[in-house]
């Protein structure tokens, strides 16, 4: 436990959910390429499927599927939510999470989600038995602009009023450490979920964690 005496540097934390506190990555993938083989296209890279995790929907979609024309779009993120759906019960949080979440509302940080995730997925997962109560707020790239636009936290920083030198995302890809630099707000990347930390340095975070439970101890020291 953190000592009382040391006072908050961040009086937001906010979290990227897949990849970041959610072991997705490697199914999101699959589907996504499985999705575009559906509708005809060229199928991805796990590199370039990756890439666009984080992003919103539909333009992650097209970006992994460059040669899909637009009509097809509509069948191509309904077929992406088939293969999601089917696996929806393999996933699960990192090891880890929840004990890092209990500490940091212990020392009293607000704790949000911003996300790529449908609303409506996000809402499924947050009213888990584990995590319902535990996130303070959200938004989700189908609500608001998706990353790396600013949005998301500058409607989390007017929602609970605080500035943004006092808000730190936190997340697994480019589009959420870049989302941190556009909103001015600090960042930390971790390592362990869809973009490699080689591109994350450019982007001035404070730190990259490897694993949930380096960044449980960063946040611990430092948040």
């Amino acid at each position: 436990m953190r000592p009382t005496s040391r006072p908050r540097r961040f009086d937001l934390i906010a979290f990227d959910w897949d990849g970041t506190l959610f072991d997705s990555t490697q199914i999101i993938v699959r589907c996504i390429q499985a999705a575009v083989k559906d509708v005809g296209g060229k199928v991805p890279t796990d590199e370039a499927a990756s890439y666009v995790i984080g992003m919103a929907l539909m333009q992650a979609l097209a970006h992994a599927a460059p040669d899909v024309p637009p009509e097809k779009y509509p069948e191509l993120g309904n077929r992406y939510r088939f293969h999601y759906l089917q696996h929806q019960g393999d996933l699960s949080l990192f090891e880890g999470v929840l004990p890092m979440l209990a500490d940091l509302r212990d020392a009293g940080h607000l704790l949000t989600v911003a996300t790529g995730k449908s609303r409506r997925g996000l809402d499924e997962v947050l009213h888990s038995k584990d995590l319902k109560g535990v996130f303070d707020g959200s938004r989700t790239a189908d609500q608001t602009a998706g990353k790396p636009h600013p949005l998301m936290l500058q409607e989390l920083m007017a929602e609970f009023d605080v500035p943004p030198e006092r808000v730190l995302m936190i997340g697994d890809t480019t589009h959420d450490l870049q989302m941190a630099l556009n909103a001015g707000c600090p960042s930390v990347g971790v390592s362990y979920g869809a973009h490699e930390p080689d591109a994350f340095h450019a982007l001035q975070p404070l730190a990259v964690a490897h694993s949930v439970r380096e960044l449980h101890d960063w946040l611990l020291a430092n948040a």
